[in-house]
């Protein structure tokens, strides 16, 4: 089954659960991560009507008469790109208050609703969002894509054995997941795609939210927090570099937090008290994009000098952070460093307080001494930390303590729970 038949399989069936009790349903992500197709696939299964605001007709219709614009017959309605004309909103409130069948209209969109310029309405209680991400491995290789449950199921009886060499995880992190980046396999094509697609972020959804005053310095800015992926950024650290105020740099990275170009993991802090920073770790949701932004082929990445193993960390966290919109076990994702400059990587952490600590390592051997911010950790949590997991671009399952394990990299999407 190709990678785009399973990614509209799996999310489908959310749609469609949600459609069945629920007014509206946002599917929200990334430019061409496949919301469109997700919605015909989903709309095509019932009567519908299709308004694709990308369309300058249709966005003149919704601008102009936006009750108008909404009304239809019974059937779904599918609104794509709707943060194209937020004013509908408003009218989609009115219509769902007087008739609130669920499973009225279906929404896209490529920002977060909730950052949107004027905003007049967010339909709470009224609204579900399913968020879409760019391919996983997993839906990339048709493999099991089941870590999360696994780990949680098994905690350290975890067992992978890998196959995968360390020049294919490169590979790997360089082509990301956009769908079309992933069809394309010469670099070169694949690399202008990528280079289209930031721009096109910048001139169309970047102005969509707000207006910049400084767009050549937001490019700049892209390629800056590329090259600090996996790591605690401060906008202050910037200010010098783009000649811009600390308030602008920190607006232009909500910004691109919003249109999904990065994504910031917050620390974990669990009853911790002030020992423990709140700094997010930033990381791009798309791997290829950051590795472009870096000039990084496959090759290049693995030199001595390259960035591999940042980038590697922020494949890793985008793989579990996309595996968790679909996983049956409830986790969030976190980070961990305290003020004595103990480190986790990764922290999961499910709702019932039970913890998995990940460390990623981009060399293909694994030593006691990198378990050490596990190992920390699991002196603080006890019995709550489930497993302490260092991911490798080994082949082995290894063992390092009771709870300790060294885990290659590939169980992310190979391993089945």
């Amino acid at each position: 089954m190709s990678a785009r038949n399973l990614i509209v399989r799996r999310a489908s069936s959310a749609v469609r659960e949600a459609l069945g009790d629920t007014r509206v349903v946002l599917i929200n992500g990334a430019r061409q991560v496949g919301k469109s197709t997700l919605a015909r696939t989903v709309a095509g299964e019932r009567v519908a009507e299709w308004r694709d605001l990308d369309r300058p007709l249709d966005r003149e219709s919704a601008d102009t008469d936006p009750i108008g614009f909404i009304e239809s017959d019974d059937g779904l309605m599918v609104i794509d790109e709707i943060q194209r004309v937020p004013e509908l909103l408003l009218a989609i409130k009115s219509e769902v208050d007087a008739d609130p069948r669920p499973g009225r209209f279906l929404l896209t969109g490529s920002s977060r609703l909730l950052g949107l310029r004027d905003l007049p309405d967010t339909l709470a209680g009224r609204m579900e969002t399913i968020e879409l991400w760019p391919f996983s491995q997993g839906e990339i290789d048709s493999t099991p894509d089941e870590f999360v449950d696994a780990v949680f199921r098994l905690g350290p009886n975890i067992r992978h054995t890998s196959e995968v060499t360390r020049a294919e995880y490169s590979e790997r992190v360089v082509r990301g997941g956009l769908p079309e980046a992933v069809a394309r396999t010469d670099p070169r094509r694949r690399g202008r795609f990528i280079d289209n697609y930031v721009q096109n972020l910048i001139d169309r959804d970047v102005r969509q939210l707000v207006e910049i005053e400084r767009a050549p310095q937001l490019a700049t800015l892209i390629r800056l927090l590329a090259a600090r992926s996996g790591t605690l950024v401060a906008a202050g650290s910037l200010e010098r570099e783009l000649e811009l105020s600390r308030v602008t740099v920190q607006r232009y990275m909500r910004l691109l937090e919003e249109i999904f170009l990065i994504k910031r993991i917050p620390g974990w802090s669990r009853n911790l008290g002030t020992r423990a920073t709140a700094a997010p770790k930033l990381v791009f949701v798309d791997s290829g994009v950051a590795a472009r932004m870096l000039a990084a082929d496959a090759h290049s990445l693995r030199r001595p000098d390259g960035p591999f193993g940042p980038l590697l960390e922020g494949f890793v966290i985008s793989e579990l952070a996309r595996q968790l919109t679909w996983s049956e076990t409830l986790a969030d994702l976190y980070h961990y460093r305290d003020q004595n400059k103990s480190e986790v990587d990764i922290v999961l952490e499910d709702r019932g307080g039970r913890v998995v600590g990940i460390e990623v390592k981009a060399a293909s051997t694994v030593r006691s001494e990198d378990f050490r911010g596990l190992k920390n950790l699991e002196q603080r949590l006890g019995d709550d930390l489930l497993a302490g997991i260092v991911l490798y671009t080994g082949s082995q399952t290894l063992p390092f303590g009771p709870k300790l394990r060294a885990v290659p990299l590939s169980a992310l999407w190979q391993v089945s729970s």
